[in-house]
């Protein structure tokens, strides 16, 4: 998936933790995050920028997210746009409502981001099939995120969880150059310490695993900098 096609996810929520949680982990699976913390805002920003989804959270602040759901679908801009609905609420008669004002899923806290990743991608491929993309291409390389394998040049390659996470980050913004404090961010996450070298270590892995004899070293290491995922030009 490349950066201009990554699906654009508007969360409207107002908790500022859960906020930063969900745009975090969002963007660490491949997709862009906007947010608003209320639902005047959410009705500007949809209107504005058409994001292909929107998880709309239940209890806002001004407006409900049950309105803000409503007046979504009465816009013809944006009666379209996906809608998940975040809400503590779990019984069945609040589901209902929730989906009868014309959300299209339904997670109620707490949930985790896994599942919240993975219901997003289910309702983008009911919705939008071509950027619910679960298959990466780079050169000879073949990521499939759904079946968590890798193929290179029709073989396959087996990578442990963080060499995946790595490949997969290089293969969504190839060409461009990540430090090690960088990778360790994005890819291990801000709430984990391990040594910068840990990611050097981890680089070997991928490259041992990645290259047979006779094929191209793909991961670059820039003197100073770090390491960019692109074809040798020489």
């Amino acid at each position: 998936m490349t950066s201009a096609l990554k699906p654009l996810i508007l969360v409207v929520e107002d908790e500022p933790g859960l906020v930063e949680m969900l745009a975090y982990n969002l963007e660490r699976e491949g997709f862009r995050a906007a947010t608003a913390g209320n639902g005047e805002e959410a009705l500007l920003m949809a209107a504005e920028q058409t994001p292909h989804l929107i998880l709309l959270d239940w209890m806002l602040p001004l407006m409900s997210g049950l309105e803000v759901c409503r007046q979504l679908r009465r816009n013809p801009k944006s009666r379209d746009i996906p809608i998940i609905m975040l809400t503590a609420r779990g019984e069945e008669a609040d589901r209902v409502r929730g989906l009868n004002s014309g959300a299209d899923d339904y997670i109620v806290k707490p949930f985790s981001p896994a599942e919240l990743v993975a219901r997003v991608r289910a309702v983008l491929r009911r919705t939008s099939p071509s950027l619910a993309e679960e298959v990466l291409r780079f050169g000879d390389i073949l990521m499939d995120l759904a079946g968590h394998r890798v193929r290179r040049n029709g073989r396959d390659v087996h990578l442990g969880p963080t060499e995946f996470r790595l490949l997969r980050h290089f293969m969504q913004h190839p060409g461009r150059v990540f430090s090690r404090e960088q990778l360790l961010d994005l890819v291990w996450g801000h709430d984990v310490y391990v040594e910068l070298r840990t990611v050097d270590v981890h680089i070997r892995r991928l490259r041992k695993a990645l290259n047979d004899e006779n094929d191209e070293d793909v991961i670059r290491t820039v003197r100073s900098a770090g390491y960019a995922m692109d074809m040798k030009t020489a």
